[in-house]
Parts: C-alpha cells; structure tokens; sequence
C-alpha cells in the first residue's frame, strides 16, 4: 500500500524509514518532510495544517494509511477531517488529542482516575498565580496550559525565577494564547523517563522505554528544550517499574478517556518520574514523543505498518524489540531554544553514514547543500550492544559534523553508564 506521514521532524524522520522497511509498503509520501526525510519518503509539498489539501492529496494517491506525526494538526481535528473523507488514519481524534492539547484537562483527568502526578493548580490571572507561587516557594513547575512545541515549560529553582517565567508567559505572551492558562505544580525528584504506547480504547501495548535529555546543556543546566538526545533501554529502570506504569498510569489513562466518551486510538506518550513513592506523571502527549521516537523505533523488530494496522482492527499487534541499545545526540542551531539563526549549511555531513542520520530541521539550498533550517537540525544515533557503544559510536559519528553556529550535549547517555558501573 502507499502511507502518508505528515510531518516535517525528526520523528517523522524515523516513521518514514521504519515503514519503507516493510514488505507491505509500496511507497511512502511525506508532507511536508524535510531535506533529510527526502532519502526515505517522496516528498508532498503541502502544510501539515492544510487539512483539504492533504485529503485530496490521499484520495488521489489511493493512500492505504495516514499516520499524524506532530501535535498541532491532531489538537486541531485533522484525525476526524480525514475520518469525515472515509480515509484510514491512525491518531486520536480532536476531542482525544486534548489530553496533550490543554494541560488542565490532563490534570483533571489523572485526579479524576487517581493517576499518580504532582500536586497542581491552573490559573487565568496573574496575580492569583503569582500569589500562589509566593506562597507554595521553590523549587516549582510552571507550564504553559496549551501547545507550545515543547518549550512552554519553566522548571524553576528560586522564586524569582518562578515570577520571571510567569511575567513573560501570562503578561508578555511568550507562547501566545497557549500561556493565556497556566498550570503549576509541585517539583517532583527523581529520574525521569519516557514511556510510549500504542493504544485503541481500553487497549493499551507499551513500547520499549527511552529517557530524553531536556535542558539544553550538559550537566542537565540551561533551559527545558523539546529534547537535545535520548537512549533506549534504560538500564537502570526496571522492568517492574515499567510494569508498574504501565498498569497505573497508561491502563487507567485510557480507561479514563474511554469512559469520558473521548475514546483514544493513536499513540499515548507518557513523561514520567520515578520518584520514592513510585513512578509519576508529568505529562501526557497525544503522539510519538521527539527525540524518543528516533531512538525507540529502530529497536522495533516487528512491521510498524502491521502494527498500525492490527491495532486500528482491534487486534492485538505482535511486538518484538531488538536488544541492542540505541542512543541518538541532537545537534542544535546556537541560540536555541531561545532565538536562532536559520540557513547556515551544515558541514560534514557527507562524512557521516545516512543511515545514522535523522533530520528535524533541514531544507537543500539552491546548490544542494542541505542546511539548517530550526532550531533542532538533526539527530545522529549509534546502535549497538550496550549504551556504552551505542554512545561511543554516536558521538564518533557526530564528531565529523562542523559546529559553526551548532551545538550538542557531550553527556547524552551518561547517567545510564554511571548507573551501570555502579
């Protein structure tokens, strides 16, 4: 069959190669890709917001399967608009991709269900925040209530850190309506991970775990981004743990959004914390997380289309996993995730085997050259036995990679080679 992926990062990036892996699959279109995802998928010039234009686009084309990539056009209803056009797609519909698309209904929720999270509040009016903020101290967690492509949240260790971030979100609209609401919340401790499903209603199939490196520099300093590199297995999570979120947090999110007449099918990402008390959450999203998509999906064994598939027909999909590990390192523009520069070339690159590639924001000038073109450019991965190699290698990869007006983390891995040598 042919399969659309709308999109244009490095999530979609990863889709694309894992589906032109499959026997089953004649070719793959990207819209509106990138210069890397170009190597994997024909490319489709058309918005990932232009709702009419991408369904026309999979009438025509006689597209078998849709996957919905980021979060913007599932908030916004393009699950239903195809549904409405009698197309497959797989992801949530609008009223289910609200679990990601406001942070108060996430929360309402996770209390309703008794699904283990950090205390909170949601506020409309400054002051009221502000006082609540004076009054709970630090460190605390300021989140933007709406989208905000993973930057709206400030981790704030003083309190004038906290009333800073709160200036610049409710008074100086940093994200715009998304910050017009926020939601803020007890600090919670411990090591943070990452747990992806796919789910249909009550039925939830958990994918293999990976932990993101948020802040922007190493030693975890610097400000929250959408993710500077990841890895998958986790040593130092155990597979009960695992288990144990999978039963308290995923199953009873599911159930919930069920019983509340908002039935989810698509992907349920869950950003957790292993805390003393156990794992807890700290945010839902309604779809592959981004970096941990990159370094999860080339562990999957199974046909990704296969399982898209049996999922969508209420079957239970066959899931096996590779045991090598994987570890990717997100090679950033300067500046990020604050203001950047975008259009300088990316130097190098020839020198680094495609493959291990995964691009997020590149465009190809005019001579060819592919540059940058976001805020996060690409993602190298090394893939071997232990996270130790799989990061040796990565970083030997990326090490050919110019950094003019680039940065990267030179720690991504390495609370999980601590822990191993423990």
């Amino acid at each position: 069959m042919n399969v659309l992926v709308v999109g244009r990062g490095g999530r979609e990036h990863a889709i694309c190669k894992k589906l032109s892996e499959s026997p089953q699959v004649q070719k793959v279109f990207c819209a509106p890709g990138n210069a890397g995802i170009a190597q994997d998928a024909e490319i489709v010039e058309i918005d990932e917001m232009n709702f009419t234009a991408l369904s026309e686009f999979a009438l025509s084309e006689n597209i078998g399967l849709t996957i919905i990539g980021p979060e913007n056009p599932l908030s916004a209803g393009i699950v239903d608009h195809f549904q409405e056009k009698g197309l497959k797609v797989y992801g949530p519909n609008k009223a289910a991709a609200e679990l990601e698309g406001s942070k108060s209904f996430a929360k309402m929720m996770m209390g309703k269900y008794n699904i283990p999270t950090a205390r909170y509040a949601s506020f409309d009016h400054y002051e009221e925040a502000k006082a609540y903020i004076e009054e709970q101290g630090a460190p605390i967690v300021l989140k933007a209530d709406g989208l905000a492509a993973g930057k709206g949240v400030t981790v704030a260790m003083t309190i004038e850190e906290a009333l800073t971030a709160l200036e610049e979100m409710m008074v100086a609209k940093k994200f715009g309506e998304a910050s017009s609401k926020l939601v803020i919340e007890q600090y919670l401790e411990g090591e943070e991970f990452s747990l992806m499903a796919f789910v249909n209603g009550e039925h939830v199939y958990p994918m293999e775990a990976a932990q993101d490196h948020k802040r922007a520099f190493d030693n975890d300093e610097g400000p929250n981004t959408g993710g500077m590199g990841a890895y998958s297995p986790i040593p130092h999570i155990s597979a009960d743990v695992i288990e144990q979120s999978v039963q308290e947090i995923l199953l009873p999110i599911a159930k919930g959004m069920a019983a509340e007449g908002r039935p989810f099918t698509g992907i349920i990402f869950a950003g957790l914390m292993l805390t003393k008390e156990g794992p807890k959450t700290i945010e839902f999203n309604a779809r592959f997380g981004d970096p941990e998509t990159q370094v999860v999906l080339p562990r999957l064994e199974s046909d990704l289309i296969q399982v898209f598939l049996d999922v969508l027909a209420g079957k239970d999909p066959e899931l096996k996993w590779k045991d090598d590990a994987v570890l990717g390192v997100v090679l950033a523009s300067d500046g990020y995730p604050e203001s950047y520069e975008k259009g300088h070339p990316i130097k190098g690159l020839e020198k680094v085997d495609s493959a291990a590639v995964l691009h997020a924001g590149t465009f190809k000038d005019e001579a060819g050259t592919i540059c940058a073109n976001g805020g996060r450019v690409l993602l190298v991965t090394g893939i071997a036995p232990s996270i130790q190699e799989a990061r040796q290698e990565a970083y030997k990869k990326m090490n050919n990679i110019q950094t003019d007006h680039f940065f990267y983390r030179k720690d991504i891995g390495s609370r999980a080679i601590a822990e191993s040598v423990k």
